[in-house]
């Protein structure tokens, strides 16, 4: 398991919706902290609320003050954003950093494809070219 190897960075948390995001991340070789899943998301139409998602071991990690940053990875919908938000309101108490993966244009796509919500984004969370 990812999460079971000693050298990862366990102060350092990635909340996703689903194992496969584990899988996705994971292709990446960028991140060297553990995971979290919630096994889900909100969407209060098909009846799926915080109860039924895994956040218990999420809040014992962080109870335990053994997390120093929590990194949402939830999807660019809706769903996925109302969750973001719920968590960051959960845990705006801690003593914890609570992040949100960036999110708009990808590697070598071009402009005129994209719809405006993911250009909009893409301007507000610009970088500095350095």
């Amino acid at each position: 398991m990812v999460c079971d190897n000693p050298r990862r960075d366990a102060q350092i948390i990635c909340v996703v919706e689903q194992a496969v995001d584990v899988l996705m991340l994971e292709r990446g070789h960028s991140f060297s902290g553990h995971y979290h899943v919630l096994h889900g998301r909100l969407n209060p139409m098909e009846g799926i609320g915080s109860k039924q998602l895994n956040l218990q071991g999420l809040d014992q990690r962080v109870s335990q003050h053994s997390v120093n940053e929590i990194i949402l990875a939830t999807s660019a919908t809706v769903d996925g954003e109302a969750t973001a938000h719920f968590l960051a309101h959960r845990y705006q108490d801690n003593a914890v950093k609570i992040s949100r993966i960036s999110r708009g244009v990808p590697e070598g796509g071009e402009l005129e494809y994209l719809d405006e919500y993911t250009l909009t984004r893409a301007l507000e969370q610009r970088i500095v070219w350095e």
